[in-house]
């Protein structure tokens, strides 16, 4: 039946690996495609954002800059006002066009900036001379500003740019004047905008530089996955071998160590199934061979018919002792495995006592009664130590002892079960608690599979316990239950 199962198994893997998604998809909607696209997608967003967020710190440090040269010059203007005329050595007094004029001679306008001069409520003169559309001496500004009475300061759009400017009345006498410095932002802005695409075009060349690298370096991280997944492929129920290499100490290191112990736990459980079809169909073979063999010869005599049912019926007792172990080891892996019930262990030592004396003609010792109560399976308890005792029965003779005890210690109780028998090599003390296992020194007895001690250790692991085992040959053994007083899990009734 076995090369039956590989088979259905390899077809199966070939079956998951034609429905398996196209290279293409893999390409376009793998998970490397998608690390990448998000990577560009935030890279693209975090650079638009930068690049919107540099030029308004440019286009604020402009206009810092701006307002500060129009201060300047405002504050040039009034040291002008207030000092003499460089001409006559005396002061302005009402002469209001000298001032203007001498400003004028005496400051050379940077690219960009206008002075412009108001004088009596009408335009006077400006340098340069060249004025733009929105400052020519009939426009609507300059109209506003020949009114003014207090110094202001502002900006305004006019022929698709912006210009700031700061006006500064002056009265002298009965003469009244205005002086405007003016500064046209079209070349600065268009200068920032300037930098802004070069820092796009960069940007593009770096982010595309950048995504081929991404692209790179993904694969070289995700390089795991895909031997984990090649490794998956390949792996079968006849070859459970093959493991990754664990590289780094990252999540995928993680994980590849989890991949590995799960085929390590994997490979177990198969050998485990494998050993236990052998030893489970070995052991049903022999009781299976001797019924068909008797019933085939099977005569008319009365008394051979009557010997041959008995050990037809004696083999069949076996085998159904011995499916009945097999359906106890399976359910002591379900939760409701256990009966929870308190337990008064000095009674129940007592009542394993008297149970065990009926096994075989032996020197039964009942070493200790500990007293107390647990919380506990009492059916399971005693199946386990009457599987103990009666193992006990099997490697010793008529003269030696059997004992039983139980004590409660730190919290847990021990169940013991001793004899002066043949004890058990320590090369075999582990592996006798195996399914089908049995000492090397231990003759094969038809009455037994080789389940008890599994049965033991299943029902102790159930109860939150263990069994402890301790044996010198030539002296004997002692199997030692250890269950502690309310178990970590279930409801005690």
């Amino acid at each position: 039946m076995a090369p039956k199962i590989f088979t259905s198994s390899n077809q199966n893997a070939q079956m998951i690996k034609k429905n398996r998604f196209p290279r293409w998809r893999s390409i376009f909607f793998g998970v490397r495609t998608r690390i990448l696209i998000w990577y560009v997608v935030l890279m693209a967003f975090s650079t638009l954002v930068s690049i919107l967020a540099i030029r308004e710190v440019l286009l604020v440090r402009l206009e810092h800059e701006v307002e500060k040269f129009l201060t300047q010059e405002v504050k040039q203007f009034r040291r002008l006002t207030e000092g003499k005329n460089p001409s006559t050595a005396q002061p302005f007094g009402d002469d209001v066009a000298a001032i203007f004029d001498v400003f004028l001679s005496r400051n050379i306008p940077h690219e960009d900036t206008f002075l412009i001069t108001l004088l009596n409520g009408k335009f006077y003169k400006s340098s340069p001379q060249a004025l733009p559309i929105g400052l020519q001496p009939n426009s609507v500004l300059i109209k506003d500003w020949q009114k003014l009475k207090q110094p202001k300061q502002g900006k305004e759009f006019i022929s698709s740019h912006t210009i700031y400017y700061m006006a500064e009345p002056i009265l002298k006498g009965k003469t009244q004047g205005v002086f405007v410095v003016i500064y046209s932002s079209s070349s600065a802005h268009q200068q920032v905008n300037q930098a802004v695409v070069v820092i796009i075009q960069v940007t593009i060349a770096v982010l595309a530089i950048a995504s081929v690298l991404a692209w790179v370096v993904a694969g070289r991280l995700l390089a795991p996955l895909r031997l984990l997944i090649e490794t998956a492929h390949l792996i079968t129920e006849s070859d459970l071998s093959r493991r990754i290499p664990v590289q780094g100490v990252d999540q995928i290191a993680e994980l590849t160590i989890t991949f590995n112990e799960m085929l390590d736990r994997l490979q177990t459980a198969f050998a485990s199934q494998r050993n236990f079809i052998n030893d489970a169909s070995h052991e049903l073979r022999t009781p299976i061979t001797i019924i068909r063999g008797h019933l085939e010869l099977l005569g008319d005599d009365p008394q051979e018919r009557r010997e041959t049912v008995e050990l037809v019926t004696d083999e069949l007792d076996r085998i159904s002792r011995f499916v009945d172990d097999l359906l106890l080891l399976a359910k002591a892996e379900q939760p409701n495995f256990l009966n929870l019930q308190t337990v008064d262990i000095s009674l129940l030592i007592g009542e394993l006592y008297t149970k065990a004396t009926a096994l075989a003609q032996r020197d039964w010792r009942l070493e200790n009664k500990g007293v107390g109560l647990i919380v506990a399976d009492r059916q399971r308890l005693t199946q386990a130590i009457m599987n103990l005792a009666q193992n006990a029965t099997q490697y010793t003779s008529d003269e030696d002892v059997i004992a039983l005890g139980c004590e409660l210690l730190n919290g847990k109780v021990r169940f013991w079960v001793r004899d002066t028998g043949v004890g058990i090599p320590l090369a075999d003390q582990e592996r006798i608690f195996q399914r089908f296992a049995r000492g090397s020194s231990s003759p094969r007895r038809s009455e037994g599979a080789g389940l008890g001690l599994s049965i033991v250790r299943a029902i102790a692991t159930a109860h939150g316990g263990r069994v402890e085992l301790k044996s010198k040959l030539a002296k004997g053994s002692t199997f030692t239950l250890i269950i502690p007083l309310d178990p970590p899990f279930g409801d005690s009734v």
